[in-house]
């Protein structure tokens, strides 16, 4: 989607006034009608008698893209909004080291795009953030909320030690102060009151919107792996990384070899589930490199923008690290291993933390097949549904906390019904060859 213009962003703000068409301006209107409207693009006067728009005086709301996972994560959110011809929904993409497939993304979604130079000028109604680069530049009552599971990472050293997402830089990005802070569990509260008190107030406990698209779509399963191509008798293993030194992607050159020459084919399909950062840092063209071999040989390589979580509901093994889709994975009742999970980069009050301390771990030196076998025997549910209760305090509420919360900032009455968690749509078959000829797939949350 190209982005707006200067002067068509202008035309969203409110504070612009423009004339109407004269009656010698008609042709060359129509035409920049069409042209704008091939585009993708918004071009509006204010007031009643607007120029480009066919629907006026809605209120604004901005979505802050700065990776494709905040981007995915953001969807589940937005979609709350949906059906509401009251607002008007537009995507800005600050500047960010992992941001380099975001345009590309928000051109699949057909959204609007404000340059951010543009929307850092302007006032919305509603701003909604998944990370804090840049968002104290944005006008609006705002938002921010985790990009995955919890907050499961730390960092150790520096200046800028402490647990990501809740550090004091995190919370209030350049001294900004949001309008809400939007937690999963209440065990955040005490972190946040330790970093940012002053914060607590402006706290809501809403859940995780992840764990209930997941927990929704489990009855889906069968329908999951029947769309992957699985038959009777096959068992699906699938590779998980983060992204980061310390991640099980780090590891992928000793686990792929294992999971060609280990897992017969006739018994076992494969899929590779890596972080966007991995891809947007080391660039799609050397990722895909990196697994070429791999996707020849039918393992299914899934993109950054696909969506990810019907192929980790579907799995009946999964090789994971300290990754918020690992953990997830305990929702899913397959048995996890470990390929990685660095102590000294968990939070240690996270589930992350008690899932490495309680998950088996891969072995370098004993058969892959054995050890899947191990896992599967050593599996107790109920431990692993006790991790996964850490995840959220607010299970299967997240769309109805959500969507009052962002009402009430709106200033407006919710749409009369109960917001649904729809389930996930199934993936296409294995080894993916649409995924993996293309690069592209179905841009979901």
């Amino acid at each position: 989607m190209p982005a707006l213009s200067t002067t068509e962003a202008n035309t969203l703000d409110t504070s612009t006034t423009e004339t109407g068409t004269t009656e010698t301006g008609v042709a060359e209107a129509g035409a920049a009608e069409a042209g704008a409207a091939e585009a993708g693009t918004i071009a509006a006067t204010t007031g009643e008698s607007r120029q480009w728009l066919t629907l006026v005086g809605r209120k604004k709301v901005l979505a802050v893209i700065h990776t494709v996972t905040y981007g995915k994560r953001l969807l589940d959110v937005l979609s709350l909004l949906e059906a509401d011809f009251r607002l008007q929904v537009v995507f800005t993409a600050p500047p960010h080291a992992f941001g380099g497939d975001v345009p590309a993304f928000l051109t699949r979604l057909g959204s609007v795009v404000l340059p951010w130079e543009q929307a850092t000028r302007m006032t919305f109604d509603l701003a909604l953030a998944a990370g804090p680069r840049g968002v104290q530049y944005i006008d609006a009552p705002l938002i921010t909320l985790p990009h995955g599971a919890n907050y499961l990472k730390r960092v150790t050293q520096g200046a800028n030690a402490g647990v990501a997402g809740l550090r004091r830089q995190d919370l209030l990005p350049g001294g900004r102060v949001p309008a809400a802070v939007v937690v999963p569990h209440h065990a955040e509260l005490s972190e946040l009151a330790r970093e940012c008190a002053e914060l607590l107030p402006l706290a809501h406990v809403t859940g995780d919107p992840v764990h209930d698209r997941i927990a929704a779509s489990l009855p889906l399963r069968n329908a999951y792996r029947r769309a992957l191509g699985l038959v009777d008798g096959q068992k699906l293993v699938v590779a998980v990384s983060t992204w980061g030194a310390q991640s099980s992607f780090g590891r992928f050159d000793a686990l792929l070899p294992r999971l060609i020459s280990e897992l017969p084919a006739e018994r076992y399909r494969t899929a590779l589930l890596v972080h966007p950062n991995v891809w947007a840092g080391h660039g799609a063209y050397q990722v895909r490199s990196w697994l070429a071999r791999c996707g020849q040989l039918g393992i299914g390589i899934v993109p950054p923008e696909a969506d990810w979580r019907s192929v980790l509901i579907a799995a009946d093994w999964i090789i994971g690290d300290h990754g918020s889709v690992t953990l997830y994975g305990t929702l899913t009742g397959a048995p996890l291993l470990l390929a990685t999970s660095p102590e000294q980069e968990i939070n240690p009050s996270s589930p992350a933390a008690a899932l490495a301390a309680h998950a088996p771990t891969l072995s370098p030196t004993h058969p892959l097949v054995a050890q899947l076998d191990y896992a599967a025997r050593e599996y107790r549910a109920e431990e692993y549904a006790a991790i996964a209760s850490r995840i959220t305090s607010e299970p299967g509420r997240f769309n109805r906390n959500m969507r009052r919360l962002m009402y009430r900032l709106l200033r407006l009455g919710q749409p009369a019904h109960e917001p649904v968690t729809v389930p996930l749509p199934a993936p296409p078959p294995l080894p993916l060859p649409a995924w993996a000829a293309s690069g592209r797939g179905e841009a979901s949350a």
